[in-house]
């Protein structure tokens, strides 16, 4: 879609929704990013996979990936409370096993795909440098982890300091609080954080129709008239 008409849209819909929930779009628009982004591979919990997707909403990620080797990711509304609507969701399900093709796609986009496990060999959470570039954290199942390409494929593995005799966090936890630290780091001076301007009107456009009934209706009706 051409700037112009896309300008004309967000203003069409703009009339369409209160001041006050406009002045919250702009606002958290401002806040969000896609420097890091969210991996999912092969959830079958949809409790955990919504709670992860509310999560990213709640600091800001944009873009969820989610990976479905035989499992299908399916949001749970009472956990997720409406983030689905908010987090951009991109799914990989066209093959048996659809790792590589996430990966591969997250590469050519320029992400570093950092591995989260709780095995020895990974940095600390602590320790990790977002200065590096933009990341993209794959998480895997509460029962399996990640898969073995998962791992073995990732430019680096990332773990979560721990003092009991578990061995880890529930995932969702994990999400949660790794999510926390670096959201709060990525804010500082030096990295490049936030979303490009016509990066931010494509998703303005998207919320305004997604609050708005019969959307893509009227949209017709207005792109006919125009």
């Amino acid at each position: 879609m051409n700037k112009k008409i896309r300008s004309e849209l967000i203003q069409f819909f703009s009339d369409m929704v209160t001041p006050e929930r406009e002045r919250l779009f702009h606002m958290v628009l401002q806040k969000r990013t896609k420097y890091i982004t969210v991996v999912l591979e092969n959830f079958y919990q949809s409790h955990n996979a919504s709670a992860i997707m509310r999560s990213c909403d709640c600091f800001g990620v944009h873009d969820m990936h989610i990976i479905e080797n035989g499992n299908e990711y399916a949001v749970n509304p009472d956990i997720a409370l409406g983030s689905s609507k908010w987090v951009n969701i991109i799914k990989y399900n066209q093959l048996n096993e659809n790792t590589p093709v996430c990966y591969q796609e997250l590469r050519k986009n320029g992400y570093r795909i950092i591995a989260t496990t709780p095995h020895m060999g990974s940095k600390m959470l602590d320790d990790f440098n977002l200065l590096n570039g933009k990341i993209a954290l794959v998480f895997g199942t509460e029962l399996e982890g990640l898969s073995e390409f998962a791992l073995e494929n990732a430019d680096e593995h990332l773990r979560i300091p721990m003092f009991g005799f578990t061995e880890s966090f529930n995932v969702s936890v994990s999400a949660s609080i790794i999510l926390y630290k670096l959201t709060g780091e990525l804010r500082k001076p030096g990295i490049n954080w936030e979303l490009m301007n016509d990066e931010k009107q494509e998703i303005l456009l998207q919320w305004l129709r997604q609050s708005v009934k019969r959307s893509e209706k009227l949209e017709k009706e207005f792109l006919k008239k125009r």
